[in-house]
C-alpha cells in the first residue's frame, strides 16, 4: 500500500489540481498534474480516481484504483518517476478503457505517463 504521507486525501487538493488544467491521457488512464513545488522537502501527494459513471460496481472500479496504487507504488520504490517529483500533486484518473487491463499493462501506461509530465 502507499504509504500514508503521499496520499492526497483534501478535497481542497484534487480541486486545486484539477484547476491548473495540466494533463495527458494514455489507455484509458488520464493524469492531471498540479502546481510546481517551490521548496525540495515536501513531498509529491499522488490521488487515484475512479468515476461511477466509468462503471456501476463497486469492486471493478476498487480493482482498477488498486492497480494504478500499486504500479504508482512500484515506481516509487524502484525510483523511476523522474520530473513529477517537481510538482506538488498528482491525480490519475481511471476510465472506461482501462478497466480490462492486466497489471503488467498498467504499470506500463502509469510508467508512460510519468514519462510525459512536462517540467
Amino acid at each position: 500500500m502507499l504509504p500514508k504521507q503521499y496520499r492526497l486525501k483534501k478535497k481542497a487538493a484534487f480541486v486545486a489540481t484539477y484547476k491548473v488544467k495540466n494533463s495527458t491521457h494514455k489507455g484509458g488512464v488520464t493524469l492531471f498534474v498540479g502546481k510546481k513545488k517551490s521548496d525540495e522537502e515536501t513531498l509529491t501527494r499522488v490521488g487515484f480516481v475512479v468515476s461511477k459513471k466509468t462503471h456501476k460496481r463497486a469492486v471493478r472500479r476498487n480493482r482498477l484504483k488498486r492497480l494504478m496504487r500499486e504500479s504508482y507504488r512500484l515506481l516509487l520504490q524502484e525510483n523511476v518517476l523522474g520530473k513529477s517529483q517537481e510538482y506538488m500533486s498528482l491525480i490519475f484518473v481511471g476510465g472506461e478503457k482501462a478497466l480490462d487491463k492486466d497489471f503488467k499493462a498498467m504499470k506500463q501506461i502509469i510508467k508512460n505517463l510519468i514519462e510525459r509530465v512536462k517540467c
